[in-house]
């Protein structure tokens, strides 16, 4: 994905896998979203692509990858304190505060200044705020008013979410020249269209009208361990003790919470 400018590869994943999405529910007989509805996935695409991928990719450039996984696994941390504390759609409970905690120190060893850390604390907290963006999104997911089909809604999010990052790509220079896309990337980039977009996201959403966001979110569970493991393996990152704690802390920490929160449905 190097061939390609980052924001522009991104906006141009969401965007045609949202056309395509929205289009075909359109086609399908689905009901245009209302003037209110349309507000509303304006505001779940800025938050849950514009505000998320924008930081990510400009942190990526700075940050390993197997860190960028572990910070992102903050999702389920941060989601958890949203649904008690910010918007109440799940009861207080002092366990996953405890569990949320817990994550965030893991996440503090992280960014601690010293040893052979080889990357900068503000790319590190470019990644949390994307992540405080994608949290709140898929909160109000569940609280703002919405069209009815969560495929419309998928589409019509990712449509919005793609064409913000479209033009952020050509705020920052990306479309000037327009990018060469090699076969490769091309190929790449269908994939995320298909697999990552309109399956992923359409799944991700769906989730979201039948359980808790802190649920759904349980994907960030598994991410660091793999980000980690790949990182090393194929990329050829290097792995710190510090590292690995902190990874394991939050691991540990977003296992707890996902416990808890079964328990409680």
């Amino acid at each position: 994905m190097s061939e390609v400018p980052p924001l522009f590869a991104a906006g141009c994943r969401f965007f045609v896998a949202g056309v395509v999405l929205y289009g075909f529910m359109r086609v399908k007989g689905q009901p245009s979203p209302q003037r209110k509805q349309w507000r509303n996935l304006a505001l779940i695409g800025l938050l849950m692509f514009v505000a998320e991928y924008g930081p990510l990719f400009w942190a990526e450039k700075y940050v390993p990858s197997g860190v960028t996984s572990v910070l992102a696994a903050s999702i389920p941390l941060i989601t958890i304190v949203m649904e008690m504390l910010v918007f109440r759609q799940q009861r207080f409970r002092w366990s996953l505060l405890g569990a949320a905690l817990l994550g965030f120190c893991g996440i503090a060893i992280l960014l601690l200044p010293g040893g052979q850390r080889n990357f900068g604390v503000f790319p590190c907290i470019a990644i949390l705020l994307g992540t405080i963006a994608w949290s709140t999104g898929s909160v109000l997911n569940r609280s703002l008013e919405l069209p009815e089909s969560r495929p419309l809604t998928s589409g019509a999010a990712m449509m919005l979410g793609g064409g913000g990052l479209l033009l952020l790509s050509a705020m920052f220079g990306e479309m000037h020249p327009l990018p060469h896309v090699s076969l490769r990337a091309g190929l790449a980039i269908l994939y995320l269209i298909i697999v990552g977009s309109l399956l992923g996201f359409t799944a991700f959403v769906w989730l979201l009208g039948r359980m808790p966001a802190t649920r759904v979110a349980s994907h960030a569970y598994v991410n660091p361990i793999v980000a980690v493991a790949l990182g090393y393996f194929v990329a050829g990152e290097i792995i710190t003790t510090r590292m690995l704690v902190g990874a394991a802390i939050v691991v540990v920490s977003v296992f707890l919470i996902l416990r808890k929160d079964k328990a409680a449905a």
